[in-house]
C-alpha cells in the first residue's frame, strides 16, 4: 500500500500540499453538518462528483482507497496520504483484478475502505460490477455515503464534478449498513446500491435546503 509512482515529481508535492491546504480552509469555513454515523466498519462509498468532503470527514481514520497509477491519480494519493488515508494503486481498467485483491486483504486485516463506484471514468452514477464483489468478497457492508454543498463550482467534467467552496453550508449524510451476502447477484445488487446513492444524495439535499441561518 501507499506506493507514489511519481516520488521526484515537484508538481506533484507542491500541488497537492496546496489542495490539502484548500480543503482545510473550505471545511473550516463553512458551516458543516454530518447526518448519520461515520464511524463503523466498511466500504465507505460515495459518487465520484462528492467526494472532496469525504477527505476531511474521514480524516485520520486511515481508510483504504483506490487510486489510479496516472499521473492525475498521483495527486489523489498525495492528498489522501495527508489527510490519513491508506491507498492501493490501481483502478477498474488498469490491473483491476489484483487492485480488488490488495482491497480484500486490507478489509480482511481490519481496514475500512473508500470507494467511488462510478470513478474514475463513469459511467456517472453506475455503480461498476468491482464494488458490489469487493463487499461480497471482503465480507464487511457498503456504508453508503452522500453529500451537498450550498457553495460550489461545477467542473465540465463527465460527472460534473462538484467543487466545494468556502463560506458555505456543508450537509454529509452516511447511510445504513448495505449487505451483500455471497448468494447475492452482482449486478441486482449494484442497481439496488445506486437507488441507495441516489436517495441519499437527495436526502443531503434536502437537509441543506431545510437548514436556516
Amino acid at each position: 500500500m501507499n506506493e507514489l509512482l511519481y516520488k521526484n515529481s515537484l508538481p506533484h508535492s507542491v500541488l497537492s500540499a496546496l489542495a490539502w491546504l484548500y480543503v482545510n480552509f473550505m471545511a473550516l469555513t463553512s458551516k458543516l453538518s454530518v447526518k448519520g454515523d461515520g464511524t463503523l466498519p466498511g466500504i465507505y462509498t460515495i459518487w465520484h462528483r462528492q467526494e472532496v468532503i469525504m477527505t476531511y470527514a474521514q480524516r485520520g481514520r486511515n481508510l483504504v482507497g483506490l487510486i489510479s497509477k496516472s499521473k492525475d491519480g498521483e495527486y489523489m494519493a498525495r492528498i489522501l496520504q495527508r489527510f490519513g488515508f491508506s491507498f492501493v494503486r490501481g483502478s477498474t481498467t488498469s490491473g483491476g483484478f489484483l487492485s480488488l485483491r490488495s482491497l480484500i486483504k486490507a478489509a480482511r486485516a481490519g481496514f475500512s475502505l473508500a470507494i467511488t463506484p462510478d470513478g474514475p471514468k463513469g459511467p456517472v452514477f453506475k455503480v461498476q460490477p468491482g464494488a458490489i464483489y469487493l463487499a461480497q468478497k471482503a465480507g464487511i457492508p457498503v456504508i453508503p455515503c452522500a453529500s451537498a454543498y450550498t457553495k460550489k463550482k461545477i467542473l465540465r467534467s463527465w460527472d460534473k464534478y462538484q467543487f466545494p467552496l468556502p463560506f458555505g453550508r456543508i450537509q454529509v449524510v452516511y447511510g445504513a449498513p448495505f449487505y451483500v451476502a455471497e448468494a447475492d447477484d452482482i449486478p441486482a445488487k449494484a442497481i439496488e446500491l445506486e437507488n441507495v446513492l441516489n436517495a441519499l444524495t437527495a436526502e443531503a439535499e434536502e437537509l441543506l435546503l431545510n437548514q436556516h441561518g
